[in-house]
C-alpha cells in the first residue's frame, strides 16, 4: 500500500491537444512521457522519485491501453539496465529513481549503455536534495554525468519547462545517441501548475513488437575493440551532435537586460530562489522579469561555450549559482571564459556556501555580497540577523528523527537493549531504513551503515572468536532492502563464507521507508505483482539453515529470547530472525478511511488505547528508556509521600501495546492497563457496562466502608 494513492488525478492523464492540465510536478513528469510516445518506463522508489513510482502504478491501465510497458524494477541497476532497450531499437524508454544512491547502485548498467550509445530515446529521471532534509550524503550526480557523458538536464521548476525538458530529453538523446538525465529536486516534484497539453502517443514500436522482431548490432555491444571506439565516438560525433541540438533549440534561457556589466548564471532547478532572492533585493518580480541578465542552464552538462562566451563577454563579473559541491560548473565556466580571452571575474562559492541546499536566505546573502562588490549602488542593506529568544533556545530541545508512534521497530531494539544488559554490548551493522533511527537515543544501538540492504555486508569483515568471550555481531536488513541486494550480497554471501552473525529482517509488509510499495513478500493482495513470497523460504532456499519468523514483534519478551537463542546458539554460519508487523504509519492510513466509513454507517468500532495507573507507577520510568514512544511522558506524581514524577501516556497513543511490553520484559510493572473505545456500542456492550458499573461501585462501597469503621 504506498503512502499516498494518485487514481483520482491520472485520470488527468488522459487530456488531449489544447486541454489545460493542472497538477503536481511528478503527474506532469508523466503525462510529458505519454505525450512523447514512451514504449518502457520503470524505477525504484524513493525520495523525492517514489511519488512519480506511486503515478506510474496507479496510471498502469492507460499505459496498457497505449501499448507502454511498466516494470517495478527489483532495484536501480534493474532499472538502468532495462534501457538496453533503446540500445538496438527506436524505442523511447524512461526510468526514475533516488539519487545519487541510486545512480551509484545502477552506475554498472548505465556506463554500459553510455558507452555503446543508443537508437531510441534514453531518459533517466533522478530524484535529488540537499541539505539537512536529505537522507542521503550530500553528492551529486553531476559527477557522473561528466563521468560517463550522459546529458544532464535541470530544469526550471514549472510545470510548462518540466514538461518541455522531458520532450526535449527524448529528441536530444536521440539526435546525440546518448542517454539523457533529467534532475528534479524535491520542491520541482511537488510544485503546482498548469499547462496546455497535447495528445498522448502510442509508442511507434512497442517492446512486444522489438522482442518479436530482433535486431543485433555489434558494435553496440561493449566488448574490445568497440569500447574504446564508443569514447572516440562520444567526443567527435555524439558531443558535437548534443552541443548542436541545445543551441539550435535554445533549451537554455536568458532573462532580464541584455546590456549590462554584471549577470547571473544560475541552474535552471534554482531560478525560482534564485528570483525570490532577486525580487527581495528589489531586482525582479514574482513573473521573473529581472533587472539583471539572467542566464538560465536547463542542460547543466555539456555547457555551451559559445553561449557562455557570449553572455559573459562586456561584463565584469558574472555570479554563477551552482548546489551542491564540487563546483564542477565554476571551474568549467573558469576554463571556457579564459579560453575565449574573455577578462570576465566568475563569482561562485567564495560568495555562495560550498555545500547544502541553496535556501533563499542563503541564496539573498549570496547575492548581496556578489552586489556589494561588483555594483555597490544596487546593493541593498543585507538583512538584520535573527536574534533567538534566549530562552526559547535553552527550553525548547532538538527533535531529532525517530521513530514513529506504535512503529513495530521499535521493540526491537527494546528486545536488543534487554540483551544487551545480559551478554554485554554488541557490534551492530545499520541498514538503510526507519531502523536506522536506532543509533539515537534512547536506544544509541548501531555502528555503522554502508547502503540499502547492505547491513549484512557491513558486518562481514567481523569473525568471533570461539570460546565463552567470542560476541557474535548483529546485522540489519529492512524487507525492501533484502529483496533490493541483500539476499545476495548480504545473506547469500554469509551462507558462501561461513559467517556466523546474526541478521535481523524488519518485515513490513511493504517497502515502508519508501512510502509503503509493495514487494515480493508483500502481505497484501495486488492486482497487477506477484506477492506473499515469504522471506523465510527465500532464505532457506539460498542455503540458511537457523531461520526464525516472528510474526509479532510488540511481543518483547519472545524477541528478546530469540535474539539471544541467535547469539548464543552452537549452531555454526548465519542466523536470521524474520520480525514481521506492519509500518503503523501505513496501518493508520489504511485503517482510519474504512473506521470513518464504518462510524458514519452507524456500525460498532472498536479502539485500543493504554493507560498508566499514577498511584500504582513506581516512577522507574523504565517503559520510557527502553522504548523511547513519542506518546509516553512524565507527570506529577498525585502521592504527595513520592517526589518522582509517573508515567503518563497522551492523545498520541495507537494502542500498540509496546509500552506495557517493555515494562513487563524489563520487570513486572502493575501500572499499565488497556482500555476498549467503543463507539456505537450494542446492547450487549451496554449490558456489560452496566454490570462492570455496578460490582465496581459495590466493591468501592463495600471498601469505603470498611475504612470508616478501622477509623473508629
Amino acid at each position: 500500500m504506498a503512502e499516498r494513492s494518485f487514481k483520482k488525478e491520472v485520470e488527468h492523464l488522459r487530456l488531449g491537444a489544447g486541454e489545460t492540465f493542472q497538477g503536481e510536478g511528478i503527474l506532469a513528469v508523466t503525462k510529458a512521457l505519454l505525450q512523447s510516445g514512451v514504449a518502457y518506463v520503470g524505477g525504484y522508489q524513493g525520495s523525492p522519485i517514489s511519488h512519480l513510482m506511486d503515478v506510474f502504478a496507479d496510471v498502469d491501465p492507460l499505459l496498457k491501453e497505449l501499448g507502454v510497458h511498466f516494470v517495478s524494477s527489483a532495484s536501480e541497476a534493474t532499472a538502468a539496465a532495462m534501457l538496453a532497450a533503446s540500445v538496438n531499437y527506436p524505442l523511447r524508454g524512461a526510468v526514475a529513481w533516488k539519487s545519487v544512491v541510486g545512480t551509484n547502485v545502477a552506475s554498472d548498467a548505465l556506463s554500459n549503455v553510455a558507452s555503446g550509445g543508443v537508437t531510441g530515446g534514453a531518459l533517466i529521471i533522478v530524484g535529488e536534495d540537499y541539505g539537512e532534509g536529505s537522507s542521503i550524503m550530500q553528492e551529486r550526480t553531476h559527477a557522473f554525468a561528466m563521468k560517463s557523458q550522459i546529458w544532464l538536464l535541470d530544469p526550471r521548476p514549472n510545470l510548462p519547462s518540466i514538461v518541455e525538458m522531458v520532450e526535449q530529453g527524448f529528441a536530444l538523446s536521440e539526435a546525440s545517441n546518448t542517454p539523457v538525465m533529467l534532475e528534479l529536486r524535491v520542491r520541482a516534484c511537488h510544485v503546482t501548475g498548469s499547462f496546455v497539453a497535447k495528445d498522448n502517443k502510442r509508442p511507434s514500436l512497442t517492446v512486444g513488437q522489438a522482442a518479436a522482431n530482433p535486431v543485433r548490432t555489434l558494435d553496440r555491444i561493449v566488448l574490445p575493440p568497440a569500447n574504446f571506439l564508443h569514447e572516440v565516438e562520444k567526443i567527435e560525433q555524439r558531443w558535437p551532435a548534443a552541443l548542436r541540438f541545445i543551441a539550435e533549440q535554445r533549451l537554455n534561457e536568458h532573462f532580464g537586460p541584455e546590456g549590462d556589466d554584471i549577470g547571473i548564471i544560475v541552474q535552471g532547478g534554482l531560478f525560482n530562489m534564485l528570483n525570490r532572492a532577486l525580487e527581495l533585493a528589489g531586482l525582479s518580480d514574482d513573473f521573473g522579469h529581472a533587472r539583471v541578465p539572467v542566464y538560465c542552464l536547463n542542460v547543466t552538462y555539456p555547457l555551451i561555450p559559445e553561449e557562455v562566451s557570449a553572455f559573459c563577454a562586456g561584463k565584469r563579473a558574472v555570479l554563477i549559482v551552482e548546489e551542491g559541491q564540487p563546483e564542477f560548473i565554476e571551474h568549467e565556466l573558469n576554463t571556457l571564459v579564459r579560453r575565449a580571452d574573455l577578462q570576465t571575474r566568475i563569482v561562485g562559492k567564495d560568495v555562495l556556501p560550498r555545500a547544502g541546499e541553496y535556501t533563499g536566505q542563503a541564496l539573498l546573502a549570496g547575492l548581496i555580497a556578489f552586489l556589494r562588490t561588483w555594483a555597490p549602488e544596487r546593493a541593498p542593506s543585507p538583512p538584520q540577523p535573527v536574534v533567538p529568544d534566549p530562552e526559547i533556545v535553552t527550553e525548547v530541545p532538538q527533535r531529532p528523527a525517530g521513530f514513529c508512534t506504535g512503529c513495530p521497530e521499535r521493540p526491537i531494539f527494546s528486545a536488543m537493549k534487554l540483551v544487551q544488559r545480559e551478554l554485554g554490548d554488541l557490534h551492530v551493522s545499520a541498514d538503510i531504513g526507519c531502523h536506522l533511527f536506532s543509533i539515537l537515543p534512547p536506544f544509541h544501538i548501531g555502528n555503522t551503515t554502508m547502503g540499502y540492504g547492505l547491513g549484512t555486508a557491513g558486518a562481514s569483515a567481523f569473525k568471533p572468536t570461539a570460546g565463552p568471550d567470542g560476541r557474535r555481531t548483529v546485522a540489519m536488513m529492512g524487507d525492501g532492502g533484502f529483496w533490493h541486494n541483500g539476499l545476495t550480497s548480504g545473506i547469500g554471501s554469509a551462507v558462501f563464507n561461513q559467517n556466523d552473525g546474526v541478521t535481523i529482517i524488519v518485515d513490513n509488509g511493504y517497502s515502508a521507508a519508501t512510502g509503503g510499495q509493495d514487494i515480493l513478500s508483500s502481505h497484501a493482495d495486488n492486482a497487477t505483482r506477484r506477492t506473499k513470497n515469504p522471506i523465510e523460504k527465500a532464505l532457506r532456499g539460498i542455503g540458511v539453515t537457523w531461520a526464525r519468523t516472528l510474526t509479532r514483534t510488540y511481543d518483547v519478551a519472545k524477541m528478546r529470547d530469540t535474539l539471544k537463542e541467535a547469539l548464543t546458539a552452537s549452531e555454526g554460519g548465519p542466523k536470521v530472525i524474520v520480525a514481521q508487523s506492519e509500518c503503523m504509519l501505513n496501518k493508520q492510513r489504511r485503517m482510519r478511511p474504512l473506521l470513518a466509513k464504518a462510524l458514519k454507517d452507524g456500525r460498532r468500532v472498536v479502539r485500543e488505547r493504554f493507560g498508566v495507573d499514577p498511584d500504582t507507577c513506581t516512577g522507574d520510568h523504565a517503559c520510557i528508556r527502553l522504548s523511547g514512544c513519542p506518546s509516553l511522558s512524565i507527570k506529577a506524581n498525585p502521592d504527595p509521600l513520592r517526589q518522582d514524577p509517573v508515567t503518563h501516556i497522551d492523545n498520541s497513543c495507537v494502542g500498540c501495546g509496546n509500552c506495557g511490553e517493555v515494562a513487563h520484559a524489563a520487570i513486572l510493572c502493575p501500572s499499565f492497563y488497556k482500555a476498549r473505545i467503543i463507539t456505537n456500542p450494542s446492547g450487549w456492550d451496554r449490558f456489560k457496562q452496566r454490570l462492570r458499573t455496578a460490582v465496581i461501585s459495590f466493591l468501592q462501597h463495600r471498601h469505603a466502608t470498611a475504612l470508616a469503621a478501622r477509623a473508629f
